[in-house]
């Protein structure tokens, strides 16, 4: 009896409850690690290293699209300017809506120009800004009810939108063109004339000074709503010039509209 009481510690056989509760750890263990092992428990660990598959394939839709992406980022300049005409043609500048597809290309086109500015301080180089511009692109639209009111969907059609920027008087002049179907074409445009002063090396204060609507016959047919006419195109509050190159201008106002004008 005293022989098996002193019997080495290393020779009695560990519980089998606590070899189980080791082999069921070990296996959980191996569920959620990033390392794997043979099949067999016994074999031990092995360790592999698990990459992901979309890290190697360039068949996966996610990695197209982040190579199309990379594509469009690397564009030039005169190739994003290029797509952007071609984005804005026969959309009549956006003033009357637009499909959200394409109004997001648009966009798109206009933050990879702007990311790209060549004059990063335009009110320190106004003499890109001076001459005459042309609206191509704007986010101001006129739908529903204002567009009845103002006639535009039945005998008033609108025709060019021009800014004339004088910067040695730092005046701006917006030449908002309309045709009236029916008068034999009738032709004539709202004048906007406003005042300007920097703020920033990119920013521009806008004042309204005046306007009118030639000729009086246009006026006529604009009275009863002409403050609805003159809040749409007011230019008064501030611009930030976001892009300026030799023909091409992009800026955004304080109501977060967007325009984009080409050098006329």
């Amino acid at each position: 009896m005293a022989t098996k009481l002193v019997q080495p510690a290393s020779q009695v056989p560990p519980p089998v409850t606590r070899i189980t509760k080791i082999i069921t750890s070990h296996k959980s263990f191996l569920a959620i690690h990033p390392w794997t092992r043979n099949t067999r428990i016994d074999d031990g660990f092995m360790p592999i290293h698990i990459t992901k598959v979309a890290e190697k394939s360039s068949g996966l839709v996610g990695d197209n699209k982040e190579m199309e992406q990379h594509e469009k980022d690397s564009r030039t300049v005169s190739q994003i300017k290029e797509d952007l005409y071609q984005a804005v043609e026969g959309i009549n500048r956006g003033i009357f809506g637009i499909p959200s597809a394409k109004k997001s290309e648009i966009h798109g086109l206009v933050e990879l120009l702007e990311s790209q500015n060549p004059t990063p301080d335009p009110t320190l180089n106004l003499d890109k800004v001076d001459g005459c511009w042309k609206l191509l692109y704007s986010t101001i639209t006129i739908l529903g009810s204002k567009r009845t009111k103002l006639g535009l969907r039945d005998f008033i059609s609108l025709g060019d939108f021009f800014q004339k920027i004088d910067v040695s008087k730092a005046k701006a002049i917006n030449l908002i063109k309309f045709n009236v179907r029916g008068l034999n074409l009738l032709n004539g445009q709202l004048t906007i004339e406003a005042s300007f002063k920097t703020s920033s090396n990119s920013r521009v204060e806008i004042s309204f000074e005046n306007s009118t609507i030639t000729p009086h016959q246009l006026m006529n047919m604009f009275r009863k709503n002409y403050d609805l006419l003159l809040g749409i195109f007011n230019p008064e509050g501030w611009l930030e010039i976001t892009y300026v190159d030799d023909n091409l201008r992009i800026g955004r106002d304080d109501n977060g509209n967007i325009f984009v004008l080409e050098r006329s």
